[in-house]
């Protein structure tokens, strides 16, 4: 009996040793939570998935480009081109996930109508979700941007202003924090929900499911299409994946095709 349970052993210890690790940085809600729902299903599959948390948007990029990460899940396409341009780096996206729709908050008004003349409203001061926020604000009415303003709009892209409103560019990360000191808050929905914040329904205005942001996997050339990382790809698709996102984030996040 010893002699088998050592062979058992042996045999567990040889499977451990051959599992492919894949080390992968993502913002905790939901980008973590997803990629812990996952490490079940591909440690059957021989992927002992690593999770790092960050509450940047900058060292998740910076860490994989050097290779002290293997990937990362926690932004979107206009983000990463953005990235690339600007620090020179040369990350891929592996495959599209899911969408955060973007909303607007307030813990002092219940509807945009009720912003006062110079309210001040605070936006993420990285160009795509800044711009992407101004996008929303326009949408809304709140503002009118110059024609051809697109996602890396800035507020000297604002043409129409009649309520004088203030625009403040903070951290992505710090924007919940401040909700309470502001008239109006556009904040991404990773940080929305790590804030107890219910998009779907405590945002005063969001964007539809039509939203062209989609939160990508992210990695290099010399690694996208290791066999690791696309098994991560295709569970990332899978309808179990899809459940729990619909189940546990009742629409604040769209799983994509």
């Amino acid at each position: 009996m010893k002699k088998l349970f050592a062979a058992l052993a042996a045999v567990a210890a040889l499977s451990a040793q051959a599992a492919e690790e894949l080390n992968v940085a993502a913002t905790a809600v939901p980008h973590a939570e997803i990629l812990e729902f996952l490490k079940p299903a591909l440690a059957e599959q021989g992927v002992d998935l690593k999770v790092k948390v960050f509450t940047d948007y900058v060292q998740p990029n910076i860490q994989v480009a050097e290779k002290r990460l293997d990937a990362n899940f926690f932004q979107h396409q206009p983000y990463l081109d953005e990235f690339n341009k600007g620090k020179g780096t040369e990350l891929v996206s592996v495959t599209g996930v899911h969408i955060e729709p973007f909303g607007a908050y307030s813990s002092q008004h219940k509807s945009l109508d009720d912003l006062p003349n110079g309210a001040t409203v605070v936006i993420p001061n990285d160009a795509t979700n800044g711009g992407r926020a101004l996008l929303l604000l326009d949408k809304a009415g709140v503002i009118g941007l110059k024609e051809g303003a697109g996602i890396t709009a800035t507020p000297k892209d604002i043409a129409e202003n009649p309520k004088r409103i203030k625009i403040r560019e903070l951290e992505a990360a710090t924007l919940p924090r401040v909700l309470t000191q502001v008239d109006l808050a556009l904040i991404n929905t990773n940080y929305a929900l790590e804030a107890k914040l219910n998009p779907t329904e405590d945002a005063l205005v969001i964007e539809g499911s039509d939203s062209p942001y989609v939160n990508i996997l992210v990695a290099r050339e010399d690694n996208k299409d290791s066999d690791a990382m696309q098994k991560l790809a295709k569970a990332l698709h899978s309808d179990e994946v899809k459940q729990f996102i619909n189940e546990k984030y009742q629409g604040a996040v769209v799983p994509v095709e």
